[in-house]
């Protein structure tokens, strides 16, 4: 006898004859509890990545967490970033739309002056909103060359282990640009080799340049409006 069966498949009302279209989806068959341990299992592994602001690849966490339940990769990644958002205050934020890499941004409110701050690496950050400042009040593109011997002048030197920074020559060009607060390129047709250093995504994301311009305003005494093309490009 041919039994008349009726596709669950979203969007589908197609009507087959004798053909096995009644049997769950791989979606149907997940648990409401299998379902929420991936999200658990999620959540720790965003935290942990970014203890050490650490960029997170969209192929680590199908790779690491996701693994056979990529048909649910989008409703286990939602939840996550709900519940990173409503228990520790901190969003998941895609910052390369091309390779699909992730950061947590810091949506809890911030003292003035620690915008990029955690309690751990309150001195690194400090110091590298010292360098996003100096960045922007220089045009946003400035030669290495230069960005060292700003450093020199705060008697921060790349050559010397320093006190708090310890070497700060592979803080800045590795650890910053790992973390995609730096970007650092090299300009073509130099010789020795130049690069140049610019706001990374992760920096763009985190802190604003009215942020960085009300930081220096503070530090120098002065109002914002005192450098008019900085306010002008900070309000844009």
């Amino acid at each position: 006898m041919s039994q008349r069966k009726r596709s669950k498949g979203l969007g589908c009302s197609q009507v087959t004859d004798g053909e096995d279209d009644t049997l769950p989806t791989q979606v149907e068959r997940r648990s409401q509890e299998q379902v929420n341990q991936k999200v658990s299992e999620l959540v720790q592994f965003l935290l942990v990545k970014d203890q050490k602001k650490v960029p997170i690849k969209r192929a680590d966490i199908l790779k690491n967490i996701i693994r056979e339940y990529r048909d649910a990769y989008s409703e286990i990644v939602n939840r996550a970033g709900e519940t990173l958002q409503e228990v520790f205050g901190l969003q998941l934020v895609e910052i390369d739309t091309k390779r699909h890499i992730y950061i947590l941004r810091n949506n809890l409110p911030r003292a003035e002056g620690q915008y990029l701050c955690r309690e751990k690496e309150k001195e690194k950050m400090g110091l590298l909103l010292v360098i996003l400042s100096f960045l922007f009040m220089k045009g946003n593109s400035v030669k290495d060359s230069a960005v060292w011997e700003f450093l020199h002048r705060l008697r921060v030197y790349p050559g010397k282990q320093h006190s708090v920074f310890g070497d700060v020559r592979k803080l800045v060009t590795e650890e910053f640009v790992r973390q995609k607060y730096l970007e650092i390129t090299p300009i073509p047709l130099t010789d020795p080799p130049e690069f140049k250093y610019q706001w990374g995504p992760r920096a763009q994301k985190e802190t604003s340049k009215m942020d960085v311009l009300k930081f220096v305003a503070k530090i120098q005494g002065k109002d914002p409006t005192f450098w008019a093309s900085q306010y002008a490009e900070a309000q844009a």
